[in-house]
């Protein structure tokens, strides 16, 4: 069932929209119904268990994706705010199941990967560690409490869910030190990590370590860089928390050695130099020497990061690796017929994501390229008017996924921001 405010709020951008844009509300209006329609399941405890799509399992970044545009109805919408409350105690209670986890069951049914050589059990999905799997759940806490001054959800689950985060981010510093290995019998390399399941060699940096990229596909270097920018902002939220609305100095100081630590590392072993001989954000390095100049469009990634708020978009260093990521020193940055943009490793080759040109569109001051991208993703939606993952961009109706959650949200969020309706957000300090 569908909230009367987001009925009433797709009412007012038709009303508001629809005559000069009546493509992009069209798709606007399917999409922001659809996750609402199709992936809320409200389990027996009351928390909200949600489908990242066509896969029956949560995922912990897809599921905040999946509600991230619901927080601008927050702020004066009781049922909003149980949806979102709801939808965060299930991550945080994840979290303190498994924090390396990063797809969960609804119930102990022993779905998804049970043959992987990891520490499965019968609630998890999948045991690939990603950095911005406890990245985006406490994200979404902050920010819930930025749209609603709500303080209550920092509550035990959340609590707990921190602690365990922190643990593990402290321990991957130097992950020789780490219990977490990960092998799965498979053809496809990008599925398993190698070294009997711990990963290349690397050495500590002041970074934290993940397994894989938030495509779920293995990292290349295991200094994932804008997963690393993400948790630093994220630690900044949680600084703010324990500074000023839950005062713990003792987890106050453990927090900011930790952030200062991991922004250290990005200013020291991160930057590279591209081409031009400009110097610009590699994606992911190893501390000896080997980097990785590209970028995935699953999120976060490099072009995410004024987005996400680790800087601004006018920041220098950004700029030069944002043109660096649209273009061909760029791997995964596809051009086509219908289409330019960035792909991922997970899909085949030429094939761009919505994700990717949604994010392209949301971190550009530019309101004529935001108006290409929507108009981009409306024609290539294959006639369905919903985003799909993957699309060729010479021939939109060779897809991956009919349908794709977190792809239709996004596009939601570029409609809106175009139309300068935004989240609220706060930069990393």
């Amino acid at each position: 069932m569908i909230p009367k405010s987001v009925q009433t709020f797709m009412e007012t951008i038709t009303n508001q929209y629809g005559a000069d844009h009546p493509e992009w509300v069209a798709v606007f209006n399917k999409c922001y119904a659809n996750t609402l329609e199709t992936t809320v399941k409200k389990l027996n405890d009351g928390s909200i268990f949600l489908l990242t799509g066509d896969i029956p399992a949560m995922w912990l970044r897809d599921s905040t994706a999946q509600i991230h545009p619901y927080l601008i109805l927050a702020k004066d919408d009781p049922e909003i705010q149980d949806l979102i409350k709801g939808v965060l105690t299930c991550q945080l209670r994840s979290i303190a199941l498994d924090p390396y986890a990063n797809a969960f069951n609804a119930e102990a049914n022993g779905q998804g990967h049970q043959t992987d050589q990891t520490e499965m059990n019968d609630w998890i999905w999948e045991r690939k560690y990603e950095i911005d799997s406890l990245c985006y759940p406490l994200q979404l806490a902050y920010l819930y409490y930025l749209a609603t001054d709500d303080a209550r959800v920092f509550d035990s689950d959340f609590l707990l869910a921190v602690d365990k985060v922190l643990e593990v981010w402290e321990t991957e510093q130097n992950h020789a030190n780490s219990p977490y290995q990960f092998t799965r019998d498979t053809w496809r390399v990008e599925d398993t990590l190698t070294n009997e399941g711990k990963g290349p060699d690397c050495v500590v940096t002041g970074m934290t370590w993940s397994g894989f990229r938030p495509s779920d596909d293995a990292c290349i270097y295991n200094y994932l860089v804008p997963s690393n920018q993400f948790a630093v902002l994220v630690l900044s939220y949680l600084a703010d928390i324990f500074d000023l609305i839950i005062p713990d100095q003792k987890k106050l100081g453990r927090i900011t050695r930790l952030k200062a630590a991991i922004e250290a590392g990005i200013q020291k072993y991160a930057l590279v130099k591209n081409q031009a001989g400009q110097e610009i954000y590699a994606y992911e390095v190893d501390g000896l020497g080997n980097a990785a100049i590209m970028d995935d469009a699953n999120i976060p990634n490099l072009m995410s990061l004024p987005y996400l708020g680790y800087c601004d978009v006018a920041d220098e260093i950004y700029q030069k690796t944002r043109a660096t990521l649209l273009s061909a020193e760029n791997p995964y940055y596809y051009q086509g017929k219908f289409a330019a943009g960035n792909g991922s490793s997970h899909t085949p080759e030429n094939y761009v994501w919505p994700i990717a040109l949604a994010m392209q569109g949301l971190t550009t001051p530019d309101k004529a390229e935001k108006a290409e991208i929507l108009e981009m993703l409306v024609a290539t939606s294959a006639g369905t008017n919903l985003m799909h993952e993957g699309f060729d961009v010479d021939n939109p109706a060779n897809y991956t996924r009919d349908w794709f959650s977190w792809a239709n949200m996004m596009f939601c969020e570029l409609m809106l921001d175009y139309f300068d309706i935004r989240i609220k957000i706060k930069k990393a300090v």
